[in-house]
């Protein structure tokens, strides 16, 4: 019973972003209505997997919805998807819109068909610029966004984040957009289109660190935020692993240099003197805390940062990151039993609400399997059903 009970979506995305920004709807509670073509959802191929089409990463982003198989390139598909829209309260996609046009699927059709539709386009970039047609990935958008110039400000060679940030971060973002039009739609009775695009949200996220004296005209520098590209600013090698800590404040540094027996610093080094002066030698700084922190285990430099009250935590593994004690004490992960795929773990819902908890009621669904539920449940008759399935419009699994 999560906080957006009683809300309808229809999930017309595929891959990432728009997935994930439907599995948390449905997470905290909306019933989420998956609409696949007839090849189904690309990322259920990406392995591992223990049957086709049910792969790992699509497990973990399509929780908490049914699944139904719709041809919209059929006129029985198309008139079908309409009469679902008519009561349902939300259409998120992320097909290219002017795929979206081909199909006769515009936001005027969809709001004729329904006023009070929110429909939430996500998009590669901003519909009103020159780049409107292009396709965009993760890793373009990244790219776009100064992430991997970021890294080579930082004196490393260009890369990617190692995860699909801007299309989780995207999702994320959708979410929100999604939201705001339902609390708008409470007051003013009428839906509305929203875009979120991948280019534009990845850069502002990353430039309101990295914009510093671009930010004035005229430039007062070239951007880029000294600490988050310092190239020490790393996990500390220790003499057993690595550790994790940001020693940030004064009063940060004043107790590390105690619990090291060196109460004389930081005032006595005038590099390390005050937060503007650390700042402005912040490469040096890290640098010799770099080579201090080679000096004991990991261990023992977790322990003297719980003394001094030092943010540290341990460098995770995929592995060991289940096995983390607050996590264990948290139920974070937890195990059940999917219907067809077998023993599985996943993750808890972050948020938590104290009256409408939110948490996945649903496991990832097989390609189609909740069609007819989902057609019934909509109004759609036997006859309707029937109707549909001989028109090639809906594909149903085979009854066992």
């Amino acid at each position: 019973m999560g906080p957006l009970e009683g809300i309808r979506v229809l999930d017309l995305s595929s891959v990432l972003m728009g997935p994930y920004a439907t599995q948390i709807l449905g997470d905290y509670g909306a019933e989420v209505i998956k609409v696949e073509a007839p090849t189904g959802d690309l990322v259920r191929e990406i392995r591992p997997a223990r049957h086709e089409g049910m792969g790992a990463i699509y497990l973990n982003s399509n929780r908490s919805k049914d699944s139904i198989v719709l041809n919209l390139k059929t006129e029985a598909g198309r008139a079908a998807l309409l009469r679902m829209v008519a009561d349902s309260d939300v259409l998120l996609t992320n097909v290219r819109p002017r795929k979206m046009d081909r199909l006769g699927l515009t936001w005027e059709v969809l709001s004729e068909a329904n006023p009070r539709l929110i429909y939430a386009a996500l998009v590669g970039f901003d519909q009103t610029g020159p780049y409107a047609a292009r396709p965009a990935y993760d890793d373009l958008i990244q790219g776009g966004a100064c992430i991997p110039y970021a890294f080579q400000r930082a004196g490393q060679a260009p890369a990617y984040v190692p995860s699909a940030i801007a299309d989780r971060i995207v999702g994320m973002s959708a979410v929100n957009g999604v939201l705001a039009a339902i609390i708008e739609r409470a007051r003013s009775g009428r839906g509305q289109k929203i875009e979120v695009p991948m280019f534009e949200t990845m850069l502002s996220m990353i430039l309101a660190d990295h914009m510093q004296g671009l930010t004035f005209e005229p430039p007062l520098d070239a951007g880029g935020y000294r600490r988050h590209l310092s190239p020490d600013r790393r996990p500390y090698q220790t003499k057993d692993g690595y550790v994790c800590a940001l020693i940030y404040n004064d009063g940060h540094w004043e107790r590390f240099f105690r619990e090291l027996g060196r109460p004389d610093m930081p005032a006595s080094d005038p590099r390390y003197v005050s937060f503007a002066a650390r700042m402005e030698h912040i490469d040096e700084v890290y640098a010799e805390l770099g080579e201090l922190m080679k000096t004991r285990t990991t261990d023992e430099w977790l322990a003297l940062f719980d003394r001094a009250d030092v943010p540290a935590m341990p460098m995770h593994s995929f592995e060991s990151a289940l096995e983390d004690p607050h996590l264990r004490e948290t139920g974070f992960f937890e195990e059940f039993d999917h219907p067809t795929e077998g023993r599985l773990r996943q993750m808890a819902v972050p948020t938590r609400f104290s009256r409408t908890p939110a948490r996945p009621e649903k496991p990832a669904p097989r390609l189609g399997a909740d069609g007819e539920a989902v057609l019934t449940r909509m109004g759609f008759s036997d006859t309707d059903i029937a109707a549909l399935v001989d028109a090639g419009a809906v594909t149903l699994p085979k009854r066992a």
